[in-house]
């Protein structure tokens, strides 16, 4: 008889996801690659709030983690104290959870208080909380309300973090009770399908994105044809349809499947593999840039834990910047960049370096406005000195993004994507390889762990050259992506 497996509650939430990715896990888990810098940080940032949450419960006890067996046995032992307990374990019939903060009420009962680093109540919140409940009611004991507590996205840092104002909490007890229906059926059917010697086979789906995206989702993906329809630009309902009735490739879907303007574009790409070139648009937009010509990028942090006084949890904080200036038609780029020393906090110097360098007039162009005049506006209202400034800048700031969005040019190669990162390779040549540092998420990690001293000190030059050289390229890939247009259009 096949041996069962401990059905952990992050396990169980991996069986709703999907069944071969939970025997995965459990048979071959050197299959899962390792989670990636953003998934990681995600963790990290679970960890840090629920550190806050548990000064809300004034003499609660911290459980340990690190052994599994003294995990139950402390948890057994430490019931009877009646007190707040943190990481409570429970264990019955080979299910078993922990509980973020386990808290007495009346005379026997107890209320589930779990923790998470979003800024509300999401369907995989409740899903796991109706395990841990589950769980705990196998045990023994007599569960009242179960509680999420998530991070308050209204709440200003003054000083010292108070957790009561960073913390919200709703109740969720009946959304709990109605996902606990059905519950003994699918962990018994988890169960059994684990211990099977065959893995699971499992057509790609929805689910591979939800709740979140699924670590063997480049293994069950890998058969599609480059150019798929998955790589349909907009909402990929249309994909799964296509999918759904065997047509896989772009170039295979029938003429009488309806596709809007883009995707046609899409379409008729793949099949003559050349790009589609709109140059009546292009110069339309061309037209719109005056000299000299500022191209600009900023990099940001965030985080659940507002970092500074003022600031909100997972507020963009700008931390870098570059600019490359050119003056005329055909003239050389001046380059000007900021870095923060990642000792302060950076925001005053950022606008006050950026100020200095960016001229009275031209255009200034960016990639994605809104990300920039988002950053800018949140800059003028902590330092109401350069709001007038900011304003002024707004009827400035081009978006080089419109013409890629728009697919007034578009090339296969894009797939169906109007990113700077796809974008400047198919067009220029040009590309992120190479860097050490090749994307905005990964700068943000890396200025994070310069910020908490996690580089030996003699790695800290290097780490900020890197950053130099990732935020340059992005401003001087603009360049070169302007200067293309130019000569595609024969402006």
């Amino acid at each position: 008889m096949a041996r069962k497996k401990l059905l952990t509650k992050s396990k169980y939430l991996v069986g709703l996801q999907c069944s071969k990715y939970l025997w995965v896990m459990l048979n071959e888990p050197d299959r899962i690659p390792k989670p990636d810098v953003s998934t990681q940080h995600r963790f990290d940032q679970g960890h840090l709030v629920g550190e806050f949450a548990k000064k809300r419960f004034p003499g609660g006890i911290d459980i340990s983690t690190d052994d599994f067996t003294d995990n139950l046995r402390h948890t057994e032992k430490l019931l009877k104290k009646r007190k707040p307990l943190f990481e409570a374990g429970f264990m019955i019939d080979n299910i078993f959870s922990r509980v973020d903060v386990l808290k007495p009420v009346n005379k026997e009962e107890w209320d589930i208080v779990e923790v998470k680093s979003s800024t509300g109540v999401k369907d995989v919140n409740i899903r796991d909380v109706s395990f841990q409940r589950y769980c705990c009611e196998k045990y023994g004991l007599n569960i009242r309300n179960s509680i999420l507590m998530y991070i308050n996205n209204g709440y200003i840092r003054q000083s010292e973090i108070d957790p009561e104002d960073l913390l919200a909490t709703t109740d969720i007890t009946v959304q709990v009770d109605e996902a606990t229906n059905g519950i003994q059926k699918r962990i018994e059917n988890m169960s059994r399908e684990v211990v099977s010697g065959k893995c699971p086979s499992v057509t790609i789906g929805e689910h591979c994105n939800s709740p979140y995206v699924c670590p063997l989702k480049e293994e069950c993906w890998g058969f599609l044809p480059e150019n798929n329809v998955f790589e349909m630009y907009g909402n990929k309902k249309k994909a799964f349809e296509l999918f759904e009735k065997g047509i896989f490739a772009f170039k295979d879907i029938p003429d009488d499947f309806i596709l809007n303007g883009k995707q046609k574009i899409q379409k008729d790409c793949d099949i003559t593999g050349k790009p589609h070139i709109d140059e009546k648009a292009i110069r339309q937009f061309l037209n719109t840039l005056r000299y000299p010509l500022y191209y600009l990028d900023f990099e940001t942090f965030s985080g659940a834990i507002p970092p500074f006084d003022g600031t909100r949890p997972y507020q963009q904080i700008p931390f870098q910047f570059s600019l490359h200036v050119v003056d005329e038609d055909n003239a050389a780029s001046r380059h000007h960049s900021f870095l923060a020393d990642g000792t302060n906090d950076p925001r005053h110097e950022f606008i006050d370096s950026l100020k200095k360098v960016l001229g009275n007039c031209g255009s200034i162009v960016v990639y994605n406005m809104s990300f920039e005049k988002g950053v800018l506006r949140a800059l003028a209202n902590i330092f109401p000195e350069y709001n007038e400034w900011v304003e002024n800048l707004n009827d400035r700031i081009i978006d080089l993004l419109a013409p890629f969005r728009s697919f007034h040019y578009y090339h296969p190669r894009q797939k169906g994507s109007a990113s700077i990162k796809n974008v400047l390779p198919v067009l220029t040549g040009k590309g992120y390889e190479g860097l050490n540092i090749s994307d905005g998420m990964n700068a943000s990690l890396t200025f994070l762990d310069i910020i908490s001293n996690s580089f030996p000190e003699g790695e800290i030059g290097k780490i900020r050259k890197d950053l130099k050289k990732y935020c340059a390229l992005d401003t001087e890939g603009m360049v070169w992506i302007v200067d293309k247009l130019k000569k595609l259009t024969f402006y």
